[in-house]
């Protein structure tokens, strides 16, 4: 994401109704809109292929699924952010038009310019969600989930498929989303995903 062009702080209030106007999404944190940048085909495609894997089971527990265009709300001061996909199965929700504000799961796909920022400060903005009880972050140039998860303390802990100690694990291995009782295969997510070559070794 990028700034936006008059680089100037705006209260929460005046970014809502300044955003609606505007024909890019913008983002929202500490004071500042940012714009969103396009996405890759891939990037894009995972987000379509989780939709569509979600979507039959999340009707039949009556919760909901959103992808790109769909805001969430942090608190009335902000962040305001775009998830890739989110879930959410609170009552308000269903009835919302504007943005979701009780979500209990939220994907990220994950591409090398932000990366870090969806690991770190979004994550970080996340975490204040008191009903988010799972953040997990897909990677779009290889085949990698995390999936942060809140335990019964209130603590956030990692499950990564592949494990970390098993990287090569194969496509089939099973996707656990807890907060919504969901499983799916690795190869169900990454469907139809080309990966780049990696750059041979320089001598």
């Amino acid at each position: 994401m990028i700034a936006n062009p008059k680089n100037q702080p705006m209260a929460p209030e005046a970014y809502l109704e300044w955003e609606a106007q505007q024909p890019l999404r913008y983002e929202y944190l500490n004071g500042m809109a940012y714009a969103m940048t396009g996405d890759t085909v891939p990037h894009n495609d995972i987000a379509l292929n989780l939709y569509r894997t979600l979507y039959s089971h999340l009707r039949s527990i009556g919760c909901r699924v959103n992808v790109a265009d769909v805001k969430v709300q942090v608190s009335n001061n902000g962040p305001y952010f775009y998830p890739d996909v989110i879930v959410s199965c609170h009552e308000q929700d269903q009835r919302a038009r504007k943005l979701i504000q009780f979500p209990c799961l939220i994907i990220e796909i994950l591409s090398p310019g932000t990366a870090g920022f969806d690991r770190g400060e979004k994550f970080r903005a996340y975490r204040r969600l008191h009903t988010l009880q799972e953040y997990v972050l897909v990677d779009s140039e290889t085949r990698s989930v995390d999936c942060y998860r809140r335990n019964e303390h209130g603590k956030w802990e990692l499950t990564a498929y592949p494990p970390d100690e098993d990287p090569d694990n194969g496509s089939d291995l099973e996707v656990h989303f807890i907060s919504i009782d969901f499983r799916c295969p690795l190869s169900l997510i990454y469907e139809n995903i080309d990966f780049p070559e990696p750059s041979p070794d320089l001598p």
